[in-house]
């Protein structure tokens, strides 16, 4: 089993060479600069599709994150192309943060300041300083978190307005920005992340909850199993950086009975993990998206160094031989949004859109080979 495992990492990382060669060959908009807004299921380019931050700074993170694990310059005029667009387009410089979206020539057309959009663009930003020593970078992402601390950040309630996973992209963003930014405000922020996520999202069921209203009254029946996976590694990430012993032995704790609670519920019979159940009303979204997958894998592997258990391992072997069998388009590359239970394709979905960037998997390839 253990070189079953060892054959999954090789796969990942040449997987990871695959991702990146498939959107430096098929992304580029040559005509008007940065990446194209979206490529369809055939791998046909949309014409004047709109150009969303999401995507666009989901690009220069995979790029640079990628980059810094390669240990390679290979891919430095996809990060520069990348951290250029954003700063000349998506950058606001009357009031600062990032825009939602733009046209295809570069033109504002959704101005909204979305927490998710400016907390993933800290994490970008933080991530390429890390590959390109840019100063100007490493100080736009320190100007983002001021503006998140001043105007999103609820100071009597504790939190970020919006919803579950902008919290989990907040936690994304501030433990990369603290890596490179080492302030006590920026430290007292994420470790209060940290501690809403065990106090307030995770439930008595290993769970964690979606939505809030502002008073902290529940609003959702949902279980997320990629939110829940993907949150039990990132909250230990986050906890190390931070550096408090005690939360970072909590996180771990929680982290493998959330990873157990996933094996028992989230991974069907085929090896595929679900996407969402309602608790109360019992429905079930077996659907197979793309990205719980590979968070799965990450999030396993942490259950694994955690206890030693090779069940995470045999769950992992699983999983990954599902994805390549039914999320891997082996003719025109990347991979296929989602497919049902029966392992039929979503022909309608994207391969390059507003939600389906390169992050997801290459940070699980990234990630299983550290």
């Amino acid at each position: 089993m253990l070189k079953a495992y060892q054959e999954l990492k090789s796969e990942l990382h040449q997987e990871l060479q695959n991702i990146l060669s498939y959107w430096t060959k098929n992304t580029i908009d040559k005509n008007h600069g940065g990446f194209l807004g979206k490529i369809d299921h055939y791998n046909q380019v949309v014409p004047k599709a709109s150009k969303g931050i999401i995507l666009n700074s989901r690009i220069l993170w995979s790029f640079s994150a990628s980059s810094n694990h390669l240990k390679t310059e290979g891919y430095k005029e996809i990060c520069d192309r990348a951290y250029e667009y954003l700063k000349t387009y998506f950058k606001d410089t009357i009031h600062k943060g990032v825009y939602w979206e733009l046209d295809y020539l570069g033109n504002p057309i959704n101005k909204r300041k979305q927490v998710y959009a400016q907390a993933f663009t800290i994490y970008a930003l933080s991530e390429y300083y890390i590959f390109s020593k840019n100063e100007d970078a490493k100080s736009w992402a320190i100007e983002i978190f001021n503006q998140l601390e001043k105007y999103a950040k609820d100071k009597t309630k504790v939190g970020y307005t919006e919803a579950f996973n902008t919290h989990l992209h907040v936690i994304e963003a501030y433990t990369t920005l603290l890596k490179i930014y080492n302030n006590s405000e920026l430290k007292a922020s994420l470790k209060e992340l940290i501690e809403i996520f065990l106090e307030k999202f995770l439930n008595d069921k290993n769970h964690y909850e979606l939505f809030f209203d502002d008073d902290w009254n529940l609003l959702s029946s949902i279980v997320s199993y990629g939110h829940d996976i993907d949150t039990a590694w990132l909250l230990i990430d986050a906890a190390k950086v931070v550096g408090d012993e005690d939360l970072f032995k909590k996180t771990e704790e929680f982290a493998v009975k959330v990873a157990d609670t996933f094996l028992e519920e989230g991974i069907d019979a085929d090896g595929a993990v679900i996407n969402e159940k309602n608790y109360k009303t019992k429905h079930v979204d077996d659907d197979r998206h793309w990205w719980p997958q590979v968070e799965a894998l990450i999030g396993l592997k942490y259950a694994y160094q955690l206890k030693n258990d090779r069940k995470y391992i045999e769950k992992s072997l699983k999983i990954w031989e599902f994805t390549k069998n039914n999320l891997l388009d082996t003719t025109n590359g990347e991979w296929y949004f989602r497919v049902d239970k029966n392992g039929k394709v979503y022909t309608e979905e994207d391969k390059v859109s507003m939600w389906k960037a390169p992050y997801h998997t290459s940070r699980a390839c990234i990630l299983l080979n550290e």
